[in-house]
């Protein structure tokens, strides 16, 4: 342990800590701007600057490592003052347009110039002009915003091991962008949006797509259907101030009403007809009828990063929809012809904690019949601007239900929003059908955690079945460069393209570096929908009556022709950067 003094506090800390850490495990705040533990500690930034007695200038003390006996002042008047002309610097070359911001009200720069009472700025010149890349489905990038954190670089060079942005050209000219500073839609960017919860500013945002779907609600001759995944009840709360983790699911149906759907349905249905299919593909595979090991496919990020880098693999994805793509279809066909409902008016709106699933919902192969499964996509985020621009006070609203017959889900639906929640969904079914009994085994704790991998064998009707869960990127990459080796063993694999699973979607709400640097987000969101899970009447997928009814009355049984042409869809190479389609974003 190393002695310390932090502003006369006098503090023990473990060899190797910085001296940001030190003071905040003494409660002493210092500022930082482009700091996130784990992910980008570069200390470019230079507000955490603090003083050391007996050394001369500033220590950046998101890098410096406490030594014994260290005197440490983090608000002199010299330290105060410097920390004012780098916040000075750095909005004299940004874009102060904060009242028409995404960000507005959530924005780290916005938070210090309040802080530092910053009322005017001093350094006026020259700003660099940028043009705003919005071809993506999925990400915005303005530039004008962007202060060179590099925390999205950060996370997607470190986190995500994708590399898709990193900082180019050099001095007033510098700025994060992509290879020859082309388009995100154009380069291997997997749109997971994690770039967007590390950007401190409005930088890069998601696409809003709440105009057209505000549009939709008002006409009179469309049928607008919404349906919300698991992950988003409990997150959603937090943009209305309550506890990181509080499941607002009544609240929320109610505000989806109120905004005007005609219909609010539960993607966890959908997420249990999931489960229906992928649970006898991977029977099917593992009596040898295809490729093994099988990997899940409900997470977009995650295929299109598979359709770049290993176009070779892509037999070993399940061919089934992602849970929201599927319960599109099905309200546009069963739904449709059961309530008469005309399908070419109905329009599917998917709240999603996923950027990803807005390039999904336009993928080509995502429709049936001429008609889309989903027609629009909308994150956490996005609606809860849409409730506050409704003029609802959410934190009064009643709880509600769901609609019949399309709103019954099973606990396992549920556990779909965390890392490891798909593959322990999935072995519900299949240990149940394989063994040819309902066990009373639910609960499988080798897949649950934060880990990046996470593997296990399991013994399921006499047969050894391994098992691996791959959160994150990175650890998608591992994993596909073993079965890539010949290395691999595994019968089943699930992959989440973001870490942790759902829950931490680059959808949902933003959290400062500060809280995602003291608080375990992921633990306290999926904490939540586990005991969503718990508290189920029903808690296996295969036992949820509307899908067995939908299968009577419908699909006929998992894997028919009919199944095959409503839930499951077909992969292809996708260029890494697509040269012929090139749209430059330059500086103006």
């Amino acid at each position: 342990m190393i002695n310390l003094k932090i502003d006369n506090k006098e503090i023990s800390v473990p060899e190797g800590t910085t001296i940001l850490e030190a003071a905040r495990q003494a409660n002493i705040d210092i500022p930082t701007l482009c700091y996130l533990k784990k992910v980008n500690e570069i200390g470019d930034c230079r507000m955490c600057i603090v003083e050391v007695e007996g050394r001369k200038g500033f220590a950046t003390s998101c890098i410096q490592k406490v030594e014994e006996g260290m005197v440490v002042h983090t608000h002199t008047p010299d330290v105060l003052e410097a920390r004012k002309m780098v916040l000075d610097l750095i909005i004299s070359n940004h874009a102060k347009d904060c009242l028409t911001c995404i960000r507005n009200g959530n924005c780290e720069l916005q938070a210090l110039a309040i802080k530092f009472n910053v009322l005017d700025v001093e350094y006026e010149g020259e700003r660099t002009k940028h043009k705003i890349d919005d071809k993506s489905p999925a990400i915005v990038r303005d530039f004008n915003k962007c202060v060179l954190c590099r925390r999205c670089v950060g996370v997607c060079k470190n986190i995500q091991n994708v590399g898709a942005i990193d900082c180019i050209n050099r001095g007033f000219e510098a700025c994060v962008s992509t290879a020859g500073d082309h388009s995100l839609a154009d380069v291997d960017c997997t749109f997971c949006g994690q770039c967007i919860e590390a950007c401190p500013t409005g930088a890069l945002h998601e696409k809003d797509d709440t105009k057209k779907v505000w549009i939709k609600l008002k006409d009179p001759d469309v049928y607008t259907v919404v349906q919300t995944a698991p992950a988003v009840r409990v997150a959603l709360g937090e943009e209305f101030g309550m506890p990181i983790g509080t499941n607002v699911q009544g609240k929320m149906i109610t505000a989806l009403r109120r905004l005007g759907f005609d219909k609010v349905f539960d993607t966890n249905t959908g997420a249990d007809l999931t489960i229906m299919e992928e649970a006898n593909e991977f029977i099917d595979r593992l009596n040898g009828k295809a490729v093994l090991p099988m990997i899940t496919s409900c997470s977009p990020g995650w295929v299109r990063f598979a359709e770049k880098n290993y176009p070779e693999l892509l037999d070993h994805l399940s061919s089934c929809k992602s849970p929201h793509q599927m319960f599109g279809a099905i309200i546009k066909s069963y739904y449709a012809q059961k309530f008469n409902v005309d399908p070419s008016k109905i329009y599917v709106v998917s709240v999603m904690p996923c950027i990803a699933k807005k390039y999904e919902c336009t993928r080509e192969e995502m429709e049936v019949d001429g008609l889309r499964d989903v027609d629009a996509v909308i994150t956490t985020r996005e609606l809860s601007r849409m409730i506050k621009q409704g003029n609802i006070e959410f934190n009064k609203l009643e709880d509600s239900e769901f609609d019949d017959p399309m709103g019954e889900a099973t606990g396992a639906g549920a556990i779909f929003g965390t890392t490891g929640g798909v593959m322990e969904a999935a072995l519900r079914t299949a240990s149940d059908i394989l063994e040819g009994k309902n066990l009373e085994k639910v609960e499988y704790e080798e897949v649950r955690g934060k880990e990046g991998i996470k593997k296990a064998t399991l013994t399921i009707a006499g047969k050894d079945v391994n098992i691996a869960v791959a959160s994150g990127l990175k650890a998608a990459r591992q994993i596909m460069e073993e079965i890539k080796n010949g290395k691999a063993e595994y019968h089943f694999i699930e992959i989440m393209a973001c870490p942790g699973g759902c829950v931490m979607g680059g959808g949902q709400p933003i959290k400062s570096s500060k809280i995602r640097s003291t608080v375990d987000v992921r633990k306290l969101r999926a904490d939540s929908l586990y005991s969503i899970d718990e508290a189920s009447t029903i808690r296996k997928s295969h036992q949820n009556p509307t899908i067995i009814k939908l299968y009577k009355e419908f699909l006929e049984k998992p894997g028919s022709k009919v199944a095959h042409k409503y839930l499951h869809t077909t992969y292809s190479k996708k260029e890494k950067y697509n040269i012929l389609k090139i749209n430059i974003v330059k500086p103006i």
